[in-house]
């Protein structure tokens, strides 16, 4: 095992952050995935508070007196960005001690999350209907009819520890534009930056009862999702976790969820492979490979593999590996020892059934794991056929680009892919056969804007984050029909 620096000691104080509503003594710590410091400690919410806290949110949804205007939920929410936006170096950090992700990464994210905010405000006063013709039959003569959108009712939000502050922007800021009470349970590791969140905006001036932060156990989540009173449930994580839930929630509840993928790039002979290399890496290895649509299955078409492997191998030996509150790192740990494991144990089932290691394959101390490359790992093998989830990339060898598509379709994960050709024609020919729901042309899997349509399908996932794509989700469209003057 390669050991790692041992870091200073954290430069973040320990938050204690007790619940808003209730108390129920049960408190548990955060810790750094690298250090293993403790760098805040959450109370608990229970069965009880989540019922209390539903109750008063459903009461104040019935109360349409006590519902905000749209120009205030829009100046909340702006506010709220300006002040994320002074705390900004704060926050990265936050995510970088809580998360594990590489502090200049933590920084994107923060920015990310900060125009997200500002997004939801211009989104939420955008929010329209339309007339709905009443020509074409006699039925219809005499009548007006229009369409209005209206909040759905109360979200219960379920995020995922890999962007802790991101993925709480793109499910609570909609839920305020769209004027729905919002219930927050964040990813048991990184609660701290979604506490961060819902305080940034009762701060701005959002009444405390609209968006509330529930740390809880994965039992009392449960009761969460599956109470009748939630009208939308949000969920971000691993599709087993999530399709579970799915099963149990009340009659009516509309979802969204987003899984994971195994995303595949397909690399074209005649690629601009000194362009192509670097977002290679970046989508491979940001945040350690914990990434939904990371890059991880490479099918390198004819020739191009040797040169391909070359690139790749050079860059990643490059990549500095270690603390992720140094602004040097640029890859960080796996957010637990059991996920460090995992990763190593998949790397080591692909060379022992044939795959040949090139890079990394070595686990390093403090949750750390080498960036890694493998060639030609079998279909069986997990790296190929599942989410690795970890810093690990495939480069497969293929014959053409039709047999390129074909094993980039041999998975049943659909959600973000790419091709990388010089040629326009092989680029929309590849796109439109690739089983995904995006497809980026020249650049790595994992390019996203937040207000761009982004979801899987089939196990990947259901329905369309991106912040206007969740605020249309999380309002209903109402129809009015009324006597023509």
């Amino acid at each position: 095992m390669t050991d790692i620096a041992t870091p200073p000691a954290a430069t973040a104080a320990v938050d204690r952050i007790p619940l808003r509503v209730g108390s129920t003594g049960d408190w548990a710590e955060v810790r750094s995935p690298f250090s293993g410091d403790v760098v805040g400690e959450v109370e608990l919410a229970d069965a009880t508070v989540v019922d209390q806290v539903l109750g008063v949110q459903r009461a104040l949804f019935t109360d349409r007196a006590r519902h905000l205007p749209h120009h205030e939920r829009a100046a909340i929410l702006r506010r709220a960005a300006a002040l994320a936006a002074d705390r900004a170096e704060a926050l990265a950090l936050q995510v970088a001690l809580e998360g594990g992700k590489p502090l200049a990464d933590a920084r994107v994210e923060v920015a990310r999350g900060i125009n997200g905010l500002e997004l939801a405000a211009e989104e939420g006063v955008r929010l329209h209907g339309e007339e709905v013709p009443m020509r074409a039959t006699a039925a219809a003569a005499g009548r007006l009819a229009f369409t209005t959108r209206e909040p759905i009712g109360l979200v219960a939000a379920v995020s995922a520890f890999n962007h802790p502050f991101n993925l709480i922007v793109h499910q609570v800021a909609p839920a305020v534009a769209a004027g729905c009470p919002v219930a927050v349970k964040p990813a048991s590791a990184t609660p701290l930056s979604a506490h961060a969140l819902v305080d940034l905006l009762i701060e701005a001036g959002l009444p405390p009862e609209w968006s509330v932060c529930l740390p809880m156990p994965g039992r009392v989540a449960e009761s969460l999702v599956t109470d009748p009173r939630i009208a939308f449930l949000t969920f971000i994580g691993s599709g087993e976790v999530g399709w579970g839930l799915r099963r149990k929630v009340a009659d009516g509840v509309r979802c969204a969820m987003e899984h994971g993928g195994a995303a595949p790039l397909i690399v074209d002979a005649g690629a601009d492979l000194a362009a192509l290399v670097p977002k290679i890496v970046k989508g491979g290895y940001y945040h350690a490979g914990q990434v939904c649509v990371s890059v991880q299955r490479v099918f390198a078409v004819g020739a191009i593999r040797d040169e391909l492997v070359d690139r790749l191998r050079a860059a990643v030996a490059r990549l500095v590996v270690g603390d992720p509150t140094d602004p040097a790192t640029e890859v960080g740990p796996l957010i637990t020892q059991t996920e460090a494991d995992r990763v190593a144990a998949w790397v080591d089932e692909a060379v022992q059934a044939g795959a040949s290691l090139v890079a990394g394959g070595a686990a390093l101390d403090r949750q750390c794991y080498a960036p890694t490359i493998l060639v030609d790992p079998p279909v069986g093998a997990k790296v190929r056929s599942q989410e690795v989830f970890g810093p690990v990339v495939d480069v497969v060898g293929v014959a053409d680009l039709d047999a390129a598509i074909a094993a980039a379709n041999e998975v049943p994960f659909s959600f973000q892919a790419s091709i990388c050709t010089p040629d326009v024609t092989r680029a929309m020919y590849a796109a439109q056969r690739i089983d995904a729901n995006a497809v980026m042309v020249n650049d790595h899997t994992a390019f996203r804007v937040d207000w761009m349509p982004f979801g899987g399908r089939r196990v990947s996932g259901l329905g369309l984050g991106g912040i206007p794509h969740t605020l249309a989700e999380m309002t209903a469209e109402k129809l009015i029909v009324l006597p023509a003057p």
